[in-house]
This record gives structure tokens, C-alpha cells and sequence, in this order.
């Protein structure tokens, strides 16, 4: 299968591409911006395969994303590209806006004419999977069930709200327009080549250099952890083998609290490198609460592993004791981006 992956140099999406390349026969046209947030490196033995190519364009860009699926003639679309820190939204919400709701209409209006284009055996085969996230479904109080593909869109935030707007543009072009979609919400994903500004890879590399751990309000807002490593495996079975029109939840139902998270980072480093100045427990700090700081966030995703045959292969815990081994064993790559960060770039407290 050829795929035309957006975001490949992402987090999560360079995931997938390793995964495609090593394990499937498939092809993929990565189409990435190279924002602040993307890596070529994270792209490993992938970046130079001869099943990969990446092309530096912005899913924004109508003629070059038309240009991209005529030059290339994909099977499948992988739509992972987005702007998705909760804090960025937050105080810059027009990149949110654009990049998540613009780009994905015009990705779409480019893979509803490429495909009017193909045969109809090969139309039937298409198929357009977008990538979004559980946020979309808003909050959950401790007591609530976890969220599934029949919870109803509640969103809180510029970043959940753009996602959702984009959710629901895919949705229409399957119904109005026959466009082979389908949509796959995840949970909180964590592991190695995240970037240094989300929770986890924040409180480690801040508990490595002996500084603050910020913790945003009483520390008791919940989430749901996929290693990254699992999701890239259910996100390439939803394209090869999901059905148009379908939603997938896809987690690991593992919740944890922030403050739990955080005290379980800060135990596993004292374990591995103890600090002369004691457990590292004790640089947390509990800072201003976000504005509408959600709550709780989980997935019941029985509808996706029955379907998929798919399950979660990591706990957290050993989930997270390989992503802390991935940062210390790759300090030049997340110190070149401190050392950016800190001249300028903002850098937030996750969760």
C-alpha cells in the first residue's frame, strides 16, 4: 500500500513511518512542514529507505497538496499533522485554527479530487483515516465511564475545539461527498522522540537538570498513557484493515494521575542516578491551574481491539521506564532543543 502520511516527522507520525518501513511492505510520501516540533531524526533507518520520501510542504498549501497526490497517486491517506499542545492553543490559537481545520479541508478537497480521478475498483479501496484525539469529547468526572465511539463532542479548549471542527469536517466529506473516511481518537501517547515540552519528557529532563517540576493545580487531573509504539501499530492495522465510515477509540486503559506521573518519573531516576541533593520529589511545585484545565481523560477501547486485533503491549510502568532510558541515552537531541527553548521558545508544564 502506498500512503501519503501528513506529520511524518512528528511524534507520533515518525513512529508509524518506522513501523511502516520496518515491518510492512508499504510506501510512504511523508508531506511534513518541519515546524519546531518535527525531527528527521526521529525518522531513524526510515529517513533514507527507498519506500520513504519526505516532502517539505504545508497540508495548508491547496496546489502543492493536489500536486502531491497526482505525482504520487496514494492508496491511503494518514492525516496526523496538527498543531497539539493544550498550552500553545491556549495563548496563539489562530495556528490551531489554521493548520487543524484549514488543513484538513483542503487535504480533503485534494483527496476528493485525486480521487474522482481513479478507477472504480481503486476508489472503493481508497481510504482517507484521520488521527485526533480523545480531548474532543471534553471532560470526565471521577466517576464517569471512560469515552468511546458513542460520546458526544464536548470541547473545552482552542486545540480540542480545532479537532473537533476537523473530526467532523472528515465525517461530512464521507457522507456528502462518499469519501472513503474513517476517524481514530487516542489517549495521552508518551515515549521516546516526544517533544521536550509535553508532560513527561518535561518533568524528566527538568528532574535530570535539578529544576522545578511544575505541576499544574492540585495535580490530580487524569490521563489515559498509550506508548507511542502501540498506537503506531493500531493506527497502520485502522488503514489496512478499518471500515469506511468507522470511528476508533484507541487506548491502553491505563490512567494515571499528573501528580502520580510525575512522583513516578522522579523514582525512577532516583533508582538510576541519584541526585546529591536528595529525592527529586521534593522540586515539585504546584503552579497556576491552566484556564479550563480538563479533568479526566479515558478511553474504553474495546471496540477498537475486538475489531483490530489489537491490544496495548506496554503497562505504564514499563512503558515508562523505556521512554526515561530513550531521553538519557539521547541528552544531544533534547539538549539542542532546550537550549532553543530557553533562548525564547516557550516551553509548558503538559497534562
Amino acid at each position: 500500500m502506498k500512503i501519503l502520511l501528513t506529520g511524518g516527522c512528528g511524534f507520533i507520525g515518525s513512529a508509524v513511518i518506522r513501523r511502516a518501513i520496518a515491518s510492512r511492505a508499504h510506501e510512504i510520501i511523508n508531506i511534513d512542514k518541519l515546524t519546531y516540533a518535527a525531527s528527521r531524526e526521529a525518522l531513524g533507518a526510515a529517513a533514507e529507505h527507498p519506500r520513504h520520501k519526505l516532502i517539505q510542504a504545508d497540508i495548508t498549501d491547496a496546489p502543492a497538496m493536489r500536486a502531491a497526490f497526482l505525482a504520487h497517486q496514494p492508496d491511503a491517506v494518514m492525516h496526523l499533522a496538527a498543531e497539539s499542545h493544550v498550552d500553545r492553543s491556549i495563548d496563539g490559537p489562530a495556528d490551531f485554527i489554521h493548520t487543524n481545520i484549514t488543513g484538513t479541508f483542503t487535504l480533503l478537497e485534494a483527496a476528493r479530487a485525486y480521487t474522482a480521478t481513479l478507477p472504480v475498483e481503486r476508489r472503493a479501496a481508497f481510504r482517507f483515516h484521520h488521527i485526533s484525539t480523545d480531548e474532543v469529547f471534553g471532560a470526565l468526572a471521577d466517576t464517569d465511564p471512560p469515552f468511546d465511539e458513542h460520546t458526544s463532542y464536548d470541547p473545552r479548549s482552542p486545540y480540542s475545539a480545532s479537532k473537533a471542527a476537523s473530526d467532523h469536517l472528515v465525517r461530512a466529506w464521507g457522507h456528502t461527498y462518499g469519501l472513503p473516511v474513517i476517524v481514530s481518537n487516542t489517549t495521552n501517547n508518551y515515549g521516546p522522540w516526544q517533544f521536550p515540552e509535553k508532560l513527561i519528557p518535561l518533568i524528566l529532563i527538568n528532574a535530570l537538570q535539578e529544576r522545578e517540576l511544575p505541576v499544574y493545580g492540585d495535580g490530580k487531573n487524569t490521563r489515559d498513557w498509550l506508548y507511542v509504539d502501540d498506537h503506531a501499530e493500531a493506527l497502520l492495522r485502522v488503514v489496512e484493515t478499518g471500515t469506511p465510515g468507522a470511528t476508533y477509540c484507541i487506548g491502553a486503559r491505563q490512567p494515571r494521575r499528573n501528580i502520580d506521573v510525575v512522583r513516578a518519573i522522579c523514582a525512577i531516576l532516583d533508582r538510576k542516578i541519584p541526585s546529591p541533593r536528595g529525592a527529586r520529589e521534593q522540586n515539585i511545585v504546584f503552579v497556576r491551574d491552566r484556564p479550563g484545565h480538563d479533568h479526566r481523560y479515558e478511553i474504553d477501547p474495546i471496540t477498537a481491539e475486538r475489531a483490530l486485533g489489537w491490544t496495548a503491549t506496554h503497562d505504564f510502568e514499563s512503558g515508562l521506564a523505556a521512554t526515561i532510558d530513550w531521553y538519557l541515552e539521547h541528552q544531544p537531541w533534547w539538549e539542542a532543543i532546550r537550549a532553543g527553548a530557553y533562548a525564547g521558545q516557550r516551553l509548558g508544564k503538559g497534562g
